[in-house]
């Protein structure tokens, strides 16, 4: 099978997979997101890239949540699974520096739409979160707000990341952290700050338990 029929087909027996796996989870709300009604209508959510898994289902069907996904072959298939549930996707990096490469970001939050980047990016390392979702805060002005899960059983894999997977009829508790506020043109150490504020959030979120 060429290329191009891999990267249609795969990512629709992906999906496929994917959606009867999470609806046998069982979800718990720690922090029932009540808060954003509260915010401006454009936000970042972030995460560690070990917890992906699940949060790709949760916001699904919407469309106003755009997803950052790598321009690498691996990045081919995610973005056609994730179109498929409803998002809309960006490819690009996770830009550690590279303020130029956040453009199409830039433009989805002017337009009032949300966006969720992988704090420690697609290659790491692990729990260590990156600058990019920060300076894209200080250019729009919205909010960053660290996300987590955790699931009762689980499997827990040998990668880079320790990714994540819950299995089947688990109980999922999702939690939330307070927004992260960054002044706007804020400098480089307001930037470091911010950024260390957020991977402290991420890893009390991510070592919380329900």
């Amino acid at each position: 099978m060429n290329k191009p029929m891999v990267n249609r087909v795969l990512p629709r027996v992906l999906c496929a997979a994917f959606r009867l796996w999470c609806r046998t989870l069982r979800v718990r709300r720690e922090n029932r997101e009540a808060f954003l009604r509260d915010l401006p209508d454009s936000y970042i959510l972030t995460l560690w890239h070990s917890r992906i898994f699940y949060i790709f289902y949760h916001y699904r069907c919407r469309s106003d949540i755009c997803l950052l996904i790598s321009p690498s072959r691996d990045g081919d298939w995610l973005a056609g699974v994730a179109r498929l549930l409803g998002y809309s996707v960006v490819r690009g990096s996770s830009y550690k520096k590279a303020v130029s490469a956040a453009r199409p970001l830039i433009k989805v939050l002017r337009r009032g739409q949300r966006i969720i980047v992988v704090a420690d990016g697609s290659r790491g390392p692990r729990h260590k979160a990156q600058s990019g979702s920060i300076h894209l805060a200080a250019i729009t002005g919205v909010p960053v707000i660290p996300l987590a899960w955790d699931a009762r059983t689980k499997i827990e894999f040998n990668s880079w990341d320790r990714f994540v997977l819950p299995l089947p009829f688990t109980r999922i508790t999702l939690n939330m952290g307070e927004p992260i506020h960054v002044p706007r043109g804020a400098s480089d150490g307001v930037i470091q700050e911010k950024t260390l504020e957020l991977e402290t959030a991420l890893n009390r979120l991510t070592a919380e338990r329900g």
